[in-house]
Order: structure tokens, then sequence, then C-alpha cells
């Protein structure tokens, strides 16, 4: 998908870019496939703000996605390729022989027309989904389970893939997209190609206003605020706050280390992603 720029007429079109969506087949979201999305402004259900910066934005529709591709050997034909507000990758609308309607990510190269299947026995070709034990050794594959039956939890965003390296015993291994290398079972599912959108990182904001219309509220330096408020606020003057780089709860940045180690998943883990 391509890259649209403007003419700088105004100082914040000068910088601005967007992404080219004339490719997409339909613009109106399928009715039956939709849901009311709730906000809750970065709130849990204390009303304690655990995610910082959000609030307002557009108001929007949530996109059921069928994470799980669990109908089995039924053909199903791609109608449409269409815009999320939700998430950075496109989402295709399929529709089944059988009359069902579902969407799922859209990958890199995948066609309105196009058929795809789901299960143990089909073809490893884009966009067709099957268990990783039935998946040939080093292609690349997007929407991987963690475990079997939960539904695809690993390389959802756009331009995201995992490659399939070797198969030991009862497990699979992974290369991450970090670079971390991680095993999951054989009946996990994961579908073929990476996920497609592959320009939404090009894409420049060009203003503080577009930003507020994607629900992020301006971003505050923790040693600008006071102590009850941040572990870097207080102090006079322009003070570094005499603690390494961390959150308002006071969770490390920049290279700490914030994995739980009581995580079942630990075990899962062959090698940690490479540090930048």
């Amino acid at each position: 998908m391509a890259i649209k720029t403007y003419n700088p007429t105004t100082p914040s079109l000068r910088n601005m870019t967007r992404l080219d969506n004339s490719e997409l087949a339909k613009k109106a979201p399928e009715k039956t496939l939709v849901k009311i999305l709730n906000k809750c402004g970065g709130r849990n259900h204390r009303g304690i703000i655990t995610a910082q910066h959000r609030g307002g934005g557009h108001k929007c529709k949530y996109r059921i996605i069928d994470f799980k591709r669990s109908k089995d050997d039924i053909t199903a034909k791609v109608a449409a390729i269409e815009y999320d507000p939700i998430r950075s990758a496109n989402i295709a609308l399929l529709h089944y022989s059988d009359g069902i309607k579902s969407y799922i990510l859209a990958p890199n190269g995948i066609k309105v027309g196009q058929h795809v299947m789901s299960g143990e026995r089909v073809e490893p070709e884009v966009g067709n989904c099957m268990p990783m034990g039935s998946i040939p050794l080093g292609l690349t594959v997007h929407n991987v389970e963690m475990l079997p039956g939960q539904g695809g939890k690993i390389a959802r965003a756009a331009g995201m893939d995992v490659t399939l390296m070797a198969k030991d015993g009862p497990h699979a291994i992974l290369l991450m997209p970090s670079g971390e290398m991680r095993r999951v079972d054989l009946r996990c599912r994961a579908t073929i190609g990476m996920v497609g959108n592959l320009d939404h990182a090009m894409v420049k904001i060009g203003k503080a206003g577009r930003k507020r219309h994607m629900g992020r509220r301006p971003h505050v330096r923790g040693s600008c605020k006071n102590p009850v408020d941040h572990p870097l606020g207080g102090g006079e003057g322009r003070r570094a706050g005499g603690k390494h780089f961390c959150s308002p709860t006071g969770v490390y940045a920049r290279g700490g280390n914030t994995r739980n180690k009581k995580a079942r998943s630990n075990s899962m883990i062959i090698s940690k992603r490479k540090k930048k």
C-alpha cells in the first residue's frame, strides 16, 4: 500500500503522510461482525489509571476477528479487504461456503476473490490456517497460538511474521520478530504468510490533533511531576530524578527487566530477545 503525501499548504501538512486506502474494496464494515467499543480512558474497574495518556479519540466500533480459525475443511472466499480503526493491520472479510461470514487479519499479498481454508491437510498457501505440525520448516507464519485452541496471540500487528525453524518432539521452535527463540505446541495453529499493511510504520502523524483523534493524550515527562505522582518527580530545577527511567508505578524502561520471573511461559523460551 502506497504512502500519500500532501502539498505544504499549511504547517501541519508539510510533514504529514497517510496510507493510500484506494486498494481497500469495501468502506463500511459488516454489521453482524461489529460491536460497540466502550472506552475507559486507560482506567481499570476501580477507576485507577493503569495506561497513561489515554482518552478522547474518534468514536469507532470493534470488528470481531476470528483468531481461532476453527472452521476446518470449509472453503472461504475473500469478499473484501477493509480498514480496521482498532489495529494497525487491515482485515479480510471471508464468506464461507456454508453461509457464515467472519473477519481475519489480512495477510500480505491476499487478493479479493481468493479462496482460503483451515485444517490439518490444507495446502501451505498464504491465508490458510493449519497446525504447526503440518507446516513445512522455514515458512513465515502469523497469528500464532500459544496454547492449542486459545486463538492467535503472537504476530498480529502490521508487517509481523514468525519463522518456523525446527520441530523438536511435541514442540515447534519459532524465531520471533524480536530475535527470541520460543517453543510452542505442535497442535497450536498459525496462518501462513506475514501480516499485511507493511507501510504502516512509515506514516508520519504530522500534527498533535491527529494523535488526539487516535485517543492519545499529551505525554508529560516524569521529572516535571510532583513526587507523589512519579518516582522521578520533585526536586529544585532540572534534576534527573536520581533513578533509572521508569513508569509512574516504578516499572523500569529502556532495557530494564520487566518480565515476571514466575510466568508459566518462561519454560518455553529457549533464548531471550536481542537487546539493541
